[in-house]
């Protein structure tokens, strides 16, 4: 017997999903797919990047470093669980999906953005005690302390994204099986349900509510004492070094949050919008932040960005050096 009221037992539910591609545009697929595999080339390279350097170096081995590292391993995480998916759509045209490999999708896709969130959030708590408390940084955040925090925004994302396929698991759908993306989403997902949807939707409103909705309250606070902190520093050019700090970490927040809110806007309000309007937004809300995280510390932090410039620059010499040893 199902667990859902007025379940009909004879009714066929689907066991495959069918992902979409360009709306009514399905042979243009080849001229997105190697766009993304060049944009899953760069996330896989800049992601890795990042850690090997902060990894080799020793004076990267500061608390900022060490949650920078978790949000690149986070992002790699969600473009390895995404991306594969995406090509085999847009390349060959590969749209099916069972199931429980849609399941497990959403499932992993749900918990690296919880995570996401969480890294933020710790980062935003990085920086107001770096700012606010120079002296004693090292001390307050200990490797003991930063492992603890990493441990408590695992377990977060693991309890909140526990019961979503479960959630899913139990839908019966009988309406179509198409979805709105090239990869699997909750949302998503319950809205082909026939019924029983309700529970899905609560639940899901209530941990955007209590989780990311929290994550950005909190973070709006963290900066709020940061810039008052700022302002009580009397040298202008101490202040402008102060807010530099935070310049990566705010660009990071705004790669996070805004193509989600975008995503999100779209979805409610633009059912008017042409298809690929949602196709474009789907694709940056999923595949951009994990491409520009990298991007933005490299370029903004001074050391990640001069350590890079050493690392490429020795292999240029050693490579010089080897052509010069072979003549």
């Amino acid at each position: 017997m199902s667990s859902i009221p007025g379940y009909n037992d004879s009714v066929v539910s689907h066991q495959t999903f069918v992902l979409i591609s360009i709306p009514g545009m399905q042979e243009k697929n080849s001229w997105m797919a190697f766009p993304l595999f060049v944009l899953y080339a760069l996330t896989l390279l800049g992601n890795i990047t990042i850690l090997y350097v902060i990894k080799i170096d020793q004076s990267l081995h500061e608390p900022m470093y060490f949650f920078l590292c978790m949000l690149a391993c986070s992002d790699l995480g969600l473009c390895i669980s995404t991306m594969p998916t995406m090509l085999g759509v847009y390349w060959f045209d590969s749209r099916e999906i069972p199931l429980n490999g849609c399941i497990s999708q959403m499932f992993f896709i749900h918990i690296f953005q919880e995570m996401d969130s969480g890294i933020l959030v710790s980062m935003s708590y990085d920086r107001f005690i770096a700012i606010r408390d120079p002296l004693r940084y090292r001390i307050r955040l200990p490797n003991s302390v930063i492992a603890k925090i990493a441990i408590a925004i695992f377990c977060r994302s693991l309890l909140v994204c526990f019961p979503f396929p479960f959630l899913i698991k139990r839908l019966p759908f009988c309406r179509s099986n198409v979805l709105s993306h090239s990869y699997c989403l909750h949302p998503d997902a319950m809205t082909l349900a026939c019924f029983g949807a309700k529970v899905n939707i609560l639940y899901g409103l209530v941990i955007v509510m209590s989780t990311l909705g929290l994550d950005v309250v909190v973070i709006l606070i963290s900066y709020i004492l940061i810039l008052k902190t700022v302002l009580s520093i009397a040298s202008h050019q101490e202040r402008l070094k102060a807010l530099n700090t935070c310049v990566s970490h705010i660009c990071a927040i705004l790669i996070f949050y805004v193509p989600m809110i975008g995503l999100s806007v779209v979805h409610r309000f633009g059912k008017q919008l042409s298809p690929i309007v949602h196709m474009l937004m789907a694709n940056i809300y999923i595949a951009v932040p994990p491409l520009l995280n990298p991007v933005v510390y490299s370029v903004k932090t001074q050391q990640i960005r001069q350590r890079i410039y050493k690392m490429f620059l020795l292999k240029k010499t050693r490579s010089a050096g080897r052509v010069s040893s072979f003549t």
